[in-house]
């Protein structure tokens, strides 16, 4: 548990960085160069951007309800050499409690807050550096990628509490994937499938819930990137291909111009993304995006986009197997228990999440809830 003295070196560390220039940022945003190759969406690795999010709550009170609050706001703890790498994480808070609680079965980290009863304004602000990079994938080239571990193995092939392998998410696998052979084709066959069957759906809240097995039951399959990118991981893993679902939020605007696929302010509270990843033999984990082909298809301007629109044609070609480096990867977890918290768990943990009298906040409406999140490239 953090002590008194801990909590103030984190608040002098996060003034420190505070401080740093935004220009970066918005020099992203005003790039006129990138607005003109709307039709070009080619991510490839290059240089290492660094990036600073910092997350404020002040948690707002429930009328009629006194007791303690308790806060807890997921921290970057995704690790992939090739793309991401996360940095370390400060906090200036007047909690009676800080402690970084780390989930026993996918290493989510979180930043677990109480504070004591009475306190009139509960307040954290949280800084989290990290740097990342586009990624891609030469399926033309197969690399020699380590075996994933058998525990690995059998951690990203499980079923969870909204992603079940069997019932109606294994019969349409099975379906997709009927007579193809290999991994690669059997995974690019689904992601194509998503594709073509599922649409994004405005009025779905924050992402989604991530309940497969309902949306396939109901036979309307809109939602967002928590329920698609999740559909592909269940599909995929119900056709014994590991897969995952990585859960973060954008930081920064789209460098090939697509407005839809970048964070096009500083104020990223509403920009929560999760993306997916499966497993290929010779080339380890593959980043996916279905759902963001259908983001672009709804909202890529001027909108209501069709399948056959160049700037769709584009990311669908790039998002089997490549990935923009203009976002946070904070976790891959699934069922979520929060420490200290007597709620149901969490099929995800992606947004900061809050308590008060042990009733928890809407963790998607920010203005309510009274938080904010703002990022900022920075130097190294």
């Amino acid at each position: 548990m953090t002590n008194r003295r801990d909590l103030l070196k984190a608040g002098a560390a996060f003034a420190a960085a505070a401080a740093l220039p935004q220009s970066a940022f918005a020099q992203a945003g005003a790039n006129p160069a990138a607005a003109s190759a709307a039709a070009t969406f080619a991510p490839k690795p290059g240089s290492w951007r660094n990036f600073e999010a910092v997350t404020t709550l002040a948690i707002a009170p429930i009328e009629g309800k006194s007791g303690p609050a308790q806060a807890w706001v997921p921290l970057p703890s995704y690790t992939a050499a090739d793309w991401f790498k996360p940095g370390e994480s400060t906090w200036k808070t007047n909690a009676k409690t800080a402690e970084v609680v780390k989930d026993p079965h996918y290493g989510t980290l979180l930043l677990h807050l109480t504070w004591a009863e009475g306190v009139a304004d509960p307040q954290v602000e949280i800084t989290s550096k990290f740097a990342t990079r586009d990624r891609a994938t030469d399926f033309s080239k197969p690399g020699t990628a380590a075996p994933l571990s058998p525990e690995e193995r059998a951690l990203f092939l499980k079923a969870t509490d909204l992603i079940p392998t069997d019932g109606l998410v294994k019969a349409t696998s099975d379906k997709i994937v009927a007579g193809k052979t290999t991994d690669i084709d059997k995974a690019r066959a689904i992601y194509e499938w998503v594709v073509d069957n599922t649409y994004r759906n405005a009025a779905t809240r924050g992402c989604g819930t991530g309940d497969i097995a309902s949306l396939l039951a109901s036979g309307n399959l809109g939602g967002k990137c928590a329920d698609l990118n999740a559909l592909f991981v269940g599909l995929s893993r119900a056709a014994g291909i590991p897969a995952r679902d990585l859960y973060g939020i954008r930081v920064a605007p789209s460098a090939f111009g697509y407005k839809s696929l970048g964070a096009n302010s500083p104020v990223i509270s509403k920009a929560q993304h999760c993306r997916a990843e499966v497993w290929l033999d010779g080339f380890g984990w593959v980043g996916v995006d279905p759902a963001d082909v259908r983001k672009v298809v709804l909202e890529e301007p001027p909108g209501k986009n069709a399948l056959d629109d160049a700037k769709v044609v584009a990311a669908r070609k790039a998002l089997f197997g490549a990935w923009e480096g203009n976002w946070l990867a904070y976790n891959d977890g699934h069922d979520i228990a929060l420490p200290g918290s007597n709620g149901p768990k969490l099929g995800f943990l992606m947004y900061p999440q809050a308590e008060v009298a042990s009733l928890r906040q809407d963790c998607l409406d920010p203005d309510a809830f009274k938080y904010t999140i703002k990022a900022s490239e920075i130097s190294a």
